[in-house]
């Protein structure tokens, strides 16, 4: 099979699955703007909402693991444009629904559907790029779920002020078909390490990644941070900048641009530095660890002083955030290159385990809280400092020192 030349082979593998993962990034985050227009419409209570909002990390992180192998096995371009598909339609559901049954399985189609969208460009690059460009092109990946995450803010909250929240998820179902077919139509394939394995091998190889040590040091990070982050800036933000801060839906819609542009920084940062960080001796575990602590950091004065730090450290946080993708990087080196689609696929069931697992709990919790007489605000606060219990317990896991092995 002749490669296409380095230009041609950049475009046509890059800017599909940026298309891709933007579309991802902006479902993912599409409810902290209209899951207030829709709870108000259909009268639902704050614990149906982030049951609803997180029924797409629950579809997510479910289709992980078989996710891997099929990667693995039949390429990152057939998994993903046959995924999206399947979005699309779950987006056209959501659209039609008019009750939360109808809701939740848009949502979880959904999600089912973006699942491939990150971890596809991840094993397509390491299928065409030498391995020191892995922490760039992931950088400027990420910008495209950046650039998701703010079209999910403040241009969603204008386009409001013109059509209804079906319309608007009518034309990404159209958007995601259109995507899909530009996947299918011009991603070139290459044969995968994996092709000849049979799902006996394969599995045997899962099983070693979750016996590893190497992996369950990051597990619990990507758990209580990456998640949580996800937890809260696709629903929570928004409602904590509400009820917390007192801000109005244009506001809140700002501070959300400012997270989002926040995070497209950091994954530009990546994106032009990474690679040349790496050649010049700097670990990425340092700048990892280094991008955790300041986002602990960033959480708890958030949620002890709202009103003195949330216009700055809000879009710390989401630039915090924007680095712990490093993670994925970090945990895949450990394992053969033939794994790195089950190997980025199992930290990332972990990941989105925690997305909502505490998307809903906070939801819960808030609820629980109010149906025993605290307020608003205490609720919010208490559910807050539980997650930020979470993280310190990860992130102690996390700097214990360890022998090699």
């Amino acid at each position: 099979m002749s490669h296409p030349d380095p230009r041609s082979l950049m475009l046509r593998l890059f800017l599909p699955f940026a298309a891709g993962y933007f579309l991802s990034y902006l479902y993912r985050t599409v409810n902290a703007v209209l899951g207030p227009v829709i709870a108000g419409e259909l009268a639902l209570p704050d614990n149906a909402l982030g049951l609803l909002t997180s029924t797409y990390f629950l579809a997510f992180g479910a289709a992980q693991l078989p996710l891997g192998m099929l990667l693995d096995r039949f390429g990152p371009r057939r998994v993903e444009a046959v995924l999206l598909t399947i979005a699309a339609a779950g987006a056209a559901t959501f659209a039609l629904a008019d009750g939360l049954s109808g809701l939740t399985l848009g949502r979880a189609l959904i999600g089912l559907g973006v699942s491939a969208c990150l971890m596809a460009s991840f094993k397509a690059f390491s299928q065409w790029f030498p391995p020191e460009r892995q922490a760039s092109l992931t950088g400027w990946i990420m910008a495209a779920g950046g650039l998701g995450a703010l079209a999910a803010a403040k241009p969603l909250e204008i386009a409001l002020g013109f059509t209804g929240w079906r319309e608007i998820v009518f034309a990404l179902a159209a958007v995601t078909l259109v995507v899909a077919a530009a996947l299918w139509r011009y991603v070139p394939d290459k044969a995968s390490e994996a092709g000849g394995a049979g799902f006996a091998e394969q599995l045997a190889g899962v099983r070693h990644i979750f016996a590893s040590r190497h992996f369950w040091r990051y597990a619990p990070m990507g758990f209580a941070f990456t998640g949580g982050f996800m937890a809260v800036q696709g629903l929570w933000a928004s409602r904590w900048m509400n009820v917390i801060e007192a801000l109005d839906a244009a506001a809140v819609a700002a501070r959300l641009t400012w997270m989002g542009l926040a995070m497209l920084g950091g994954f530009l940062f990546m994106g032009f530095f990474a690679t040349a960080l790496v050649h010049r001796g700097m670990p990425l575990e340092k700048l990892y660890r280094t991008a955790m602590l300041l986002a602990f950091a960033a959480f708890a004065c958030i949620a002890l002083q709202p009103q003195f730090a949330g216009a700055l450290l809000w879009p710390l946080l989401g630039a915090c955030f924007s680095l712990s993708n490093i993670s994925y990087s970090l945990v895949a080196q450990a394992f053969p290159a033939q794994w790195s689609g089950r190997a980025n696929t199992a930290f990332n069931l972990l990941v989105f385990l925690g997305a909502f697992g505490l998307q809903w709990g906070i939801g819960g919790l808030i609820d629980g809280l109010r149906a025993a007489g605290w307020d608003a605000a205490g609720a919010y606060r208490i559910a807050f400092f539980s997650l930020l219990g979470a993280q310190a317990l990860a992130l102690a896991w996390f700097l214990l020192p360890r022998r090699t092995p």
